[in-house]
């Protein structure tokens, strides 16, 4: 029998501790009971929280009496993983993490790993609006942002809300087969794995800085002519610049080559019409700056992991 807690505090996102515990739960519909997951929800305190939903929820121990070592440890995401951070439950993660065979998050839920010191030298993600934030506070973990899940020797990271779905059915498949996983996905109505990353639903840009440099302007300029053809050099001359010299000022303010700025641009003006527009893929491609509508599933196939029809189906009109 193998130990899952996942643990519980003030604010937690509910679908962070109810996805994966229905996964091993109905797993266990199928499995013996010395091969079944003993599943335990731990709290700072034998009262209960309120889940970001509204939700009270009782955990079935305190870490004041729960055990250490566990075959998985969770930490589940919500507003209270990240703003009115439970500094109590740290030194607990500490040590549990520490016995515990694997360790892992949900969502927003690397938070109070990295607070806990549980995520440097780890390859990690989180839900795709937070990776920024999470590179920011924790440096030495090594943030990705295109994964639905990402495993790192001992520790487990995922995406957004029911990405911890799709961690958790991993985690079966690895236990018990793929067979048994693919049993638990059918009764959950999910896919088995989800095609592509969260790139899908993340845009592919920051939002342009706020503040007036040469390089802003730039930026504002491409995104209202984003139709047009740019290189490096017609860039720079718009900004009144040496190419080499405004390609270093364009990755020191944005953190990425001017280039790679038109490309997320164009992705994103693509993806924004494939939403809200019926028009052929021929005009979308036209529109956004791509030259045919080859280049841009080439392109979006290798950035997004699905073509622009597969987007428009899953995101938008499907014609």
């Amino acid at each position: 029998m193998k130990s899952v807690a996942i643990v519980v505090f003030p604010d937690v996102l509910l679908l962070d501790v109810a996805g994966p515990m229905d996964v091993f739960a109905i797993a266990n519909r199928y499995l013996t009971p010395d091969q079944a997951y003993r599943i335990t929800t731990v709290g700072a305190e034998c009262t209960a929280v309120r889940a970001s939903n509204g939700l009270r929820l009782l955990a079935d121990e305190t870490i004041d009496s729960a055990p250490l070592a566990y075959d998985l440890l969770l930490v589940p995401g919500g507003p209270g993983a990240y703003n009115d951070i439970p500094t109590c439950l740290l030194p607990w993660l500490q040590d549990s993490a520490s016995q515990s065979q694997h360790y892992g998050s949900i969502c927003t839920g690397a938070f109070l790993l990295g607070y806990a010191g549980l995520l440097d030298g780890h390859r990690v993600t989180t839900h795709w609006n937070y990776t920024e934030r999470l590179s920011r506070l924790f440096p030495a973990a090594q943030v990705e942002t295109n994964h639905i899940y990402l495993q790192d020797r001992y520790l487990l990271t995922s995406g957004g809300v029911t990405a911890g779905i799709d961690l958790a059915l991993s985690i079966v498949e690895a236990d018990h087969g793929r067979q048994l996983a693919l049993t638990v996905a059918k009764v959950i109505l999910v896919a088995m794995k989800r095609q592509g990353g969260q790139g899908q639903f993340g845009p592919m840009l920051s939002k342009v800085a706020k503040e007036d440099t040469a390089v802003s302007r730039v930026q504002a300029y491409v995104l209202e002519h984003i139709d047009e053809a740019f290189t490096v050099e017609r860039l720079a001359s718009l900004a009144s610049m040496s190419a080499r010299s405004f390609s270093r000022q364009f990755v020191r303010e944005s953190h990425c080559t001017p280039m790679e700025f038109v490309l997320g641009a164009r992705i994103d003006h693509a993806r924004k019409m494939l939403e809200t527009t019926e028009l052929p893929m021929k005009t979308v491609a036209y529109h956004s700056g791509f030259g045919s509508d080859r280049h841009m599933r080439l392109l979006f196939t290798e950035r997004l992991g699905l073509t622009p029809s597969q987007y428009r189906e899953r995101f938008g009109y499907d014609i």
